[in-house]
C-alpha cells in the first residue's frame, strides 16, 4: 500500500502553519528530500532531452521513412503542441490524485511512447506517439515540482529547484550533442530507445522513494468546461505560433487563430469566476510576485529559446560544424547553467529573488547583445564568452522564477503552479522562435536582393528570390548543381552575410526583451506559501 502524508496547509484563520515541522516527517528512503530530487530529476531529464535531441534525428527519420519536410516538422510540433496544451490540466490532476501517482504514470507513459516510436515504421506512427510523449510529459513535469515543493523545507527549496533547473538546462542544451552521437554511431531509433532504461530507472526509484503528499483542501472535483476552454485557447495560440512562419504574420488564418485564442481565454476567465472549484482560481493572479514570475518565465524563454534557435544554424551552416561539434561549442552555455543553477539557488535563499533575477536577465541581455556582434569569421573564444555569459544569466532566472511561481501558490495548487511555470516556458519558447523568426525573415528579405546585386551575381526572378530567402534564413547558400566554384563562393558569401545581418537583428530584439524582463524581476519576491509544504520529510 502506498505511504501517504497528509499536509494541512491552513492553520487558524486560514493562515499557513508557522512551524512547518508540525508535518509528519518521513522515515528512511521514502520521502527523503534529496533522494526525491534525484528521482524526479531522472524523469524530468527524459522530457527536457526530447525537446532538443530529436531535432538532430529528423533528417535521418525523413530519409529512412520517406517523409516530407512538412511531416517531419510535425515530429516536433505534435510533441510541443500536446505538451503545452496539457500542462496546466495535468498539474491539476496531480493536485487532485497526488503528485506521486501522476509522476509515475507520466514516466511509464513517456518511456512506453518512446519505445513505440523506435519501433514505428511510418511517419504517421512516429508523429502519433510523439503526441503521446507530449501528453505523458505534461503529467510528469508539474508533478515533479509539486513533489519538490511538498518535500523540501523552505530554506532548502531554492537549492532543490536550482538543481532541478540545472537538470533541465543541461538536458536541453546537451540534447544536440547526445543526439548527434547516437544518430551518427547507432541509428535514429536509439534517440528514442534511450528513454526506456531511463524510464525504468525512474519508476524503480519512484516506487521506492517517492512519498505522496496531499493538502487537506485539495480539489475534489473537475472543472470540465474550464479544462475544455483553456485547452482550446492554448491550442489556438500555440497553433498560430507554429503555423505563422508558413502562413505569414499578415495572413488572415494566423490572426483568426490568435483571435480565437483571445476569445477562449476570455471565456475561460469568465467561467472560472462562476464554478465552485475552478481549474485555476483567478485569485491566484492577485499575487503580483506570482504573476511577475509567469511573465518573467515567458520573457526568459523568448530570449533563450529564440536566440538558441539561430545559434545552431550559425554554427552548423555558417561555420560548417557537424552536429556534434556544434553541441560541443555550446558546452560553455551548458556548463555555466550546471554550475550556476545550484549557486543561484543558494544566492536566492540568502538575498531573495529580486537581485539575482534582475542580474540574471541583465547578463542575458548583455550576452544577446554580444551574440548580435558575431560574424562569419568569429573565433571559438569569443563565441564561448557570450555563450558562457548567457548560461550564467539564465541560471538564476530558471531557478528564481520557478520558486516565485510555485512558492507564491497555495500548497493545494502546487501542481497547477508547476503547470503554469512549464506552460509559460513552452509558450515563451514558441513565441521566441516565431517572433524572432519573423524578424530574421523580414531582415533577410529586405537585404538579400541588394547584397546579391552588389556581389555582381545574375538577377533572380521573384520565385528564385523567395526560394533563396528561405535557404538563407537558416544560413544555407542557395547553390544550384554544377555552379562554378567562383560563383559558388560569391553566393555563399552573400548568403552568410545576409544570414548574419538577420541573426544580429533578432539577437538585438532578444536583448531588448531581456531588458524588459529586468524591470519585471523587481516585482517578484520570495514565495509567501513556501512554508506550507515544508518539513514533510527530514533532511
Amino acid at each position: 500500500m502506498t505511504s501517504q502524508t497528509t499536509i494541512d496547509t491552513t492553520g487558524p484563520g486560514g493562515k499557513a502553519p508557522a512551524d512547518p515541522s508540525d508535518a509528519t516527517p518521513a522515515k528512511g528512503l521514502r520521502g527523503h528530500p534529496w533522494f526525491t530530487l534525484i528521482t524526479v530529476a531522472v524523469g524530468v531529464m527524459m522530457v527536457a532531452l526530447d525537446g532538443t535531441i530529436v531535432a538532430i534525428a529528423n533528417p535521418a527519420i525523413q530519409k529512412d521513412l520517406g517523409a516530407t519536410f512538412a511531416q517531419v516538422q510535425w515530429i516536433t510540433n505534435g510533441y510541443f503542441l500536446a505538451l503545452a496544451v496539457s500542462l496546466i490540466t495535468a498539474g491539476k490532476l496531480g493536485d487532485r490524485f497526488g503528485h506521486r501517482q501522476t509522476f509515475l504514470i507520466g514516466v511509464v507513459g513517456f518511456a512506453a511512447a518512446s519505445g513505440a516510436i523506435g519501433l514505428s515504421d511510418s511517419i504517421a506512427l512516429v508523429v502519433t506517439f510523439r503526441v503521446f510523449q507530449g501528453l505523458f510529459g505534461a503529467l510528469l513535469m508539474p508533478a515533479a515540482l509539486g513533489l519538490l515543493r511538498a518535500t523540501f523545507p523552505a530554506e532548502k527549496l531554492n537549492m532543490a529547484i536550482g538543481i532541478w533547473g540545472m537538470v533541465i538546462g543541461a538536458s536541453t542544451a546537451g540534447g544536440p550533442i547526445l543526439g548527434g552521437v547516437l544518430v551518427e554511431h547507432v541509428n535514429w531509433q536509439s534517440v528514442f530507445f534511450i528513454n526506456v532504461p531511463v524510464g525504468i530507472l525512474a519508476v524503480v526509484l519512484g516506487v521506492m522513494i517517492l512519498l505522496d503528499h496531499r493538502a487537506e483542501n485539495a480539489p475534489r472535483s473537475f472543472d470540465i468546461l474550464g479544462i475544455a476552454l483553456l485547452s482550446a485557447a492554448m491550442f489556438c495560440l500555440v497553433w498560430a505560433l507554429i503555423k505563422a512562419p508558413e502562413w505569414g504574420w499578415g495572413d488572415g488564418k494566423t490572426w483568426a487563430f490568435i483571435a480565437a485564442s483571445v476569445l477562449g481565454f476570455a471565456l475561460f476567465a469568465f467561467w472560472e469566476t462562476k464554478v465552485k472549484e475552478p481549474l485555476i482560481p483567478l485569485a491566484l493572479f492577485r499575487s503580483v510576485p506570482l504573476s511577475a514570475g509567469v511573465v518573467l518565465m515567458v520573457l526568459m524563454a523568448i530570449a533563450f529559446m529564440g536566440g538558441l534557435f539561430f545559434v545552431t544554424f550559425y554554427l552548423q551552416n555558417v561555420h560548417g560544424m557537424s552536429p556534434i561539434d556544434a553541441g560541443l561549442h555550446l558546452l560553455p552555455l551548458t556548463g555555466m547553467m550546471i554550475v550556476g543553477s545550484p549557486l543561484a539557488g543558494a544566492m536566492i535563499t540568502k538575498l531573495g529573488p529580486r537581485i539575482p533575477l534582475a542580474g540574471g536577465m541583465a547578463a542575458t541581455a548583455i550576452a544577446m547583445y554580444g551574440m548580435s556582434t558575431l560574424q562569419t569569421d568569429t573565433g571559438s573564444g569569443i563565441m564561448s564568452l557570450w555563450f558562457a555569459l548567457l548560461g550564467l544569466g539564465l541560471a538564476p532566472v530558471m531557478v528564481g522564477a520557478t520558486e516565485v511561481i510555485v512558492g507564491n501558490a497555495p500548497m493545494e495548487l502546487s501542481g497547477v503552479a508547476g503547470g503554469l511555470q512549464q506552460a509559460a516556458m513552452q509558450i515563451g519558447g514558441s513565441l521566441g522562435t516565431a517572433v524572432l523568426g519573423a524578424v530574421m525573415a523580414s531582415k533577410v528579405d529586405s537585404d538579400l536582393a541588394g547584397n546579391w546585386t552588389s556581389a555582381g551575381l545574375p538577377p533572380l526572378t521573384a520565385a528564385q528570390e523567395a526560394q533563396a530567402s528561405e535557404a538563407v534564413q537558416v544560413g544555407v547558400a542557395p547553390l544550384a548543381p554544377g555552379t562554378p566554384d567562383a560563383i559558388a563562393a560569391k553566393i555563399e558569401g552573400v548568403a552568410h552575410d545576409t544570414f548574419i545581418s538577420g541573426m544580429s537583428l533578432a539577437s538585438l530584439v532578444a536583448a531588448g526583451v531581456a531588458v524588459v524582463a529586468v524591470f519585471v524581476a523587481f516585482l517578484t519576491k520570495r514565495g509567501e506559501n513556501a512554508q506550507a509544504g515544508a518539513g514533510a520529510a527530514h533532511i
